[in-house]
């Protein structure tokens, strides 16, 4: 059994579903699977994960773990209570393998956001930790140890570098669950303070770690159907989610509609409201300095903000970035699949994306070409247009 907790996930699973219980609890949503690595088969490993899954939806929260998101101060006790009665239902997520794809499988969840919210993160990780055990019967851990014991040294080199803090975003991606643990343990006692936390909650109660994270691309995609007005959805999402939590866990996420689209809307307002932002797509050197430049346009010190950077990092970017904004602003980087999948394999890029809300079709469009997965040609033109993005020449559905 790969999942043995509910709390195995990313904390901004239950603060997006926070807000769904107390303004959205009526959204019905469908997410859908993409792998997209090329020429990997998962067909064959179908009946596995529908296996896992019945197991995890076989699961409950416990005692212990429900005074544990209690004590967190964002955690409101009705929302706590909720989770106590609450189960995945295994009705609500179909698993087959494509009959358009050759080795590929579809994965579809349908039902109540509410409901299906928390079924993305440990579906990819039972998806990873199925693929890998399958296809790497006798993994190659001291490679893994070797890659990881560089990246601590790389931290550590200069002594300028002691206060670039990390984070472990890997939960989604992660070769295999006991592997994820072996890191964050090795992170904890080779990095120590400069080890910030990470956004599983499972392992942020088991070892006493700071639990990270706000909101996700679904949060904000979602808004686009539950909004009083298109154009109005990200200013919308910005506000619930102020009310919702009253000046805490402020960090913006800045890549729905790309970074134009973001500083239009993110106003002075939004932004003494807010602590930062979060960089998930496009150049990160470009997005920074953007923003930083944006908070001084509207009578923002810089250097109280907190910029976090969390697309696709390496310890080596990790540091650039540092170099370039260490002193400017605050920093925060969470990095995932390089921590939690580096051993020598090809990791897999695989998602799990909301793609309709009450029926209705719902997109990003990031900063990063063709990582949008609306297969709604005429609602994807209809977006770009009233927020105003022109249409990138490689940028087709994913």
């Amino acid at each position: 059994m790969i999942i043995t907790s509910l709390l195995d996930t990313d904390l901004y699973k239950f603060t997006m579903m926070q807000v769904v219980l107390h303004q959205f609890p009526a959204a019905n949503v469908e997410y859908r699977f993409r792998c997209r690595t090329p020429n990997v088969n998962l067909a064959p490993y179908v009946e596995e994960i529908r296996d896992e899954v019945r197991e995890l939806c076989a699961l409950r929260f416990t005692d212990d773990e429900l005074d544990y998101l209690r004590r967190l101060r964002f955690i409101k006790s009705d929302f706590v209570d909720f989770l106590a009665l609450f189960h995945l239902n295994e009705k609500y997520i179909s698993i087959e393998a494509s009959a358009k794809r050759a080795g590929e499988i579809e994965i579809s969840i349908k039902g109540p956001w509410l409901h299906t919210i928390l079924f993305e993160i440990p579906v990819l990780a039972i998806v990873n930790e199925v693929y890998f055990r399958n296809t790497q019967r006798q993994p190659d851990y001291a490679i893994g140890r070797e890659r990881l014991s560089e990246k601590i040294a790389l931290l550590g080199a200069r002594p300028e570098f002691a206060d670039c803090k990390i984070a472990d975003y890997g939960t989604r991606r992660r070769f295999s669950k006991r592997w994820h643990e072996e890191v964050i343990l090795t992170l904890m006692d080779g990095i120590g303070e400069q080890f910030a936390g990470t956004s599983n909650v499972f392992y942020a109660k088991k070892h006493g770690l700071t639990p990270l994270g706000t909101m996700a691309h679904e949060y904000l995609q979602a808004c686009q159907a539950l909004g009083p007005r298109l154009r109005d959805s990200q200013t919308y999402g910005f506000e619930v989610w102020a009310k919702e939590y009253r000046g805490d866990l402020g960090i913006a996420l800045s890549d729905v509609y790309g970074m134009k689209a973001f500083l239009n809307d993110f106003d002075m307002y939004f932004c003494k409201l807010f602590d930062g932002a979060r960089h998930d797509s496009g150049d990160p050197f470009e997005w920074g300095e953007q923003l930083l430049r944006h908070y001084e346009e509207n009578r923002c010190d810089p250097r109280t903000k907190v910029l976090v950077f969390s697309d696709a990092l390496d310890i080596p970017k990790v540091l650039q970035l540092y170099e370039r904004f260490r002193g400017r602003c605050r920093l925060a980087f969470g990095v995932g699949t390089n921590l939690t999948n580096d051993l020598g394999y090809r990791p897999l890029q695989i998602v799990i994306k909301m793609v309709r809300c009450n029926g209705q079709p719902v997109a990003k469009l990031s900063d990063s070409p063709g990582k949008n997965m609306c297969d709604d040609k005429a609602y994807l033109a209809y977006l770009r247009q009233v927020f105003g993005i022109e249409t990138p020449a490689d940028d087709s559905p994913d």
